[in-house]
């Protein structure tokens, strides 16, 4: 076994780890493995480790605002701050200023926002 790249090698590495998990609950710990047992386990454990690692396992943290919304599609699409703003086709000062909770969103920024960045209607409407 090697390093696990995919969900089915990962689960493959779990079905070998856990009967050494087993052996070492029944046994009243690690010291019921054999040495050799032992360092299979530490080894199958890094990888496992490794791959959980590798992936994100928690989604970020749902938005829950018009301003966290606009940050969380930045992120997504690696955009900066002024190049958000061109995309809304506003200037960089307004979309500071929305991003700060200084301005409230316009009827029109609304549109822009569902339309190129896709974000619920509901979504917009409940916190505008």
């Amino acid at each position: 076994m090697q390093q696990p790249t995919t969900y089915d090698d990962y689960q493959q590495l779990i079905a070998q780890i856990e009967p050494l998990l087993q052996k070492a609950t029944a046994g009243g710990g690690f010291a019921a493995l054999s040495h050799d047992e032992a360092t299979q386990l530490a080894q199958l454990s890094e990888w496992a480790e490794a791959y959980e690692d590798s992936i994100p396992l928690m989604p970020i943290r749902v938005p829950q605002s018009i301003p966290e919304m606009i940050e969380f599609k930045m992120y997504e699409k690696k955009m900066k701050q002024r190049d958000m703003a061109q995309l809304l086709e506003v200037p960089e000062t307004r979309l500071s200023e929305i991003l700060r909770g200084k301005r409230r969103i316009s009827l029109a920024m609304a549109k822009t926002l569902r339309t190129k960045l896709k974000i619920d209607a509901d979504f917009i409407l409940e916190n505008a």
